[in-house]
């Protein structure tokens, strides 16, 4: 097989570093577990110097836009709560527009409660309008259990983003959403609803709160069947970086492929 080239040119380069705004993951972009990756704060300063408009929009439903905000100062990089876009509070947004003042029986952690809950939603497991499914260490029979009696009995099941597997300790990959909704699926045969990227309402409230159009802006991730395949459904440049899931070996099991690679997000802002 042929490599895949991670050097841009000059041409490309200013290319990627002209764009008005720009949408970035997070884990295997940023940082691993608890530590930055080579060249995120160097990149951070950039965005900054350059006055761009920036937004951490990650598929990741455990943690609220402070709590993340304080993960990445915990590692020296200040990053202010307005800048991050949760799965958990793109599924909040939906479900409140769906139906307002709603209820829902939750299977997730604290960032996705508390979206929930700012959203105007309520928590009901008796005969909520809906069974959400986000990423948590306390996944069980007995919830598994309770979802797919609640779901039977006309709850919609929701997903908070479309992953199989995420990064664990170690770089040991582990389940994530998808793979935990899988049960509830199979066991009552209802397809749930995934938001979360690269479903595109996600996109759009990124877009929307960047003020960028799909042109003016570059998604930058690690994962070519979520921030990648999101790019390009969204008319917006994309940016493979490999510090994360994606090697250039795995990029001719698809379809489409990124507009640039680069070897991580510190490039965008060179040395």
């Amino acid at each position: 097989m042929t490599p895949v080239p991670t050097a841009v040119t000059a041409a490309e380069l200013a290319r990627i570093r002209s764009k008005r705004g720009y949408i970035c993951d997070m884990d295997g972009v940023v940082y691993h577990a608890n530590e930055l990756l080579p060249g995120a704060k160097r990149f951070v300063q950039w965005l900054r110097r350059e006055n761009k408009s920036f937004l951490f929009l990650t598929n990741s439903s455990e943690r609220s836009p402070v709590e993340l905000s304080q993960k990445l100062a915990r590692m020296g990089l200040e990053v202010e709560p307005t800048h991050f876009y949760t799965s958990a509070l793109a599924t909040a947004d939906f479900i409140r527009s769906q139906c307002p003042g709603g209820s829902v029986y939750c299977i997730g952690e604290a960032g996705l409660l508390g979206a929930l809950y700012e959203a105007g939603l309520s928590m009901n497991d008796v005969n909520p309008d809906y069974v959400v499914v986000g990423e948590t260490q306390n996944y069980n029979y007995q919830s598994i259990s309770k979802a797919v009696r609640l779901v039977l009995e006309g709850a919609k099941l929701i997903g908070t983003n479309p992953d199989t597997t995420g990064p664990g300790p170690g770089g040991v990959m582990v389940p994530a959403c998808r793979a935990l909704a899988a049960p509830i699926e199979l066991a009552t045969g209802k397809t749930a609803y995934f938001l979360g990227k690269p479903n595109p309402l996600m996109m759009r409230t990124g877009m929307k709160l960047l003020g960028c159009e799909g042109e003016e802006m570059l998604i930058i991730g690690d994962r070519m069947d979520t921030d990648i395949i999101a790019g390009i459904q969204s008319g917006a440049e994309t940016v493979l970086v490999l510090t994360g899931v994606t090697t250039p070996a795995m990029l001719s099991e698809f379809p489409y492929g990124p507009t640039y690679i680069l070897d991580g997000v510190g490039d965008v802002a060179g040395g």
